[in-house]
């Protein structure tokens, strides 16, 4: 059995097969389409946070596509993206939580908001340094100020 390998061989240091990369792009795809049908259409007991919900979930993409445009400028040998891809990287898994959070009404979502105000705050303030020279950057700075916004909303902050 071949391997093919995407041309140039590597990505971040792993050889990545067409096979492979196909497959996490459709399963990114698919957790991404899943969580923008949830925010499109909440439940009637997660209507009291669905501004937040939703605020949340476009962040989350905006700030993929942010890291995914990071990883290739770092791929090409631009490091001048490593502090942003960082920040990034620390974002999504803080709007992940506060997405299943709000989704739930979750006792301590106010607290929690506190905290992806700062992490969205740091986000943001790096992706500005880039935002006249990178679109992705812009288009997540801009999603964690809205993010920000809304956090602020529920957390009273």
């Amino acid at each position: 059995m071949s391997r093919e390998i995407i041309p140039d061989g590597q990505l971040l240091g792993f050889d990545l097969t067409r096979r492979a990369a196909l497959a996490a792009a459709g399963g990114a795809w698919a957790v991404a389409a899943g969580m923008q049908a949830a925010a499109a259409a909440p439940a009637a007991s997660t209507a009291k946070h669905t501004a937040l919900i939703r605020t949340a979930s476009d962040c989350l993409a905006v700030a993929e596509v942010c890291q995914a445009h990071c990883i290739k400028l770092l791929g090409a040998g631009d490091t001048s993206m490593k502090a942003c891809m960082g920040l990034v990287a620390a974002t999504l898994p803080m709007c992940e939580a506060l997405i299943r959070l709000a989704a739930l009404d979750a006792p301590r979502l106010a607290e929690f908001t506190k905290v992806c105000i700062g992490v969205c705050a740091d986000c943001e303030a790096e992706c500005r340094k880039h935002a006249d020279h990178h679109a992705e950057c812009r288009d997540c700075a801009d999603a964690c100020a809205a993010c920000i916004k809304a956090c602020k909303a529920v957390s009273g902050a």
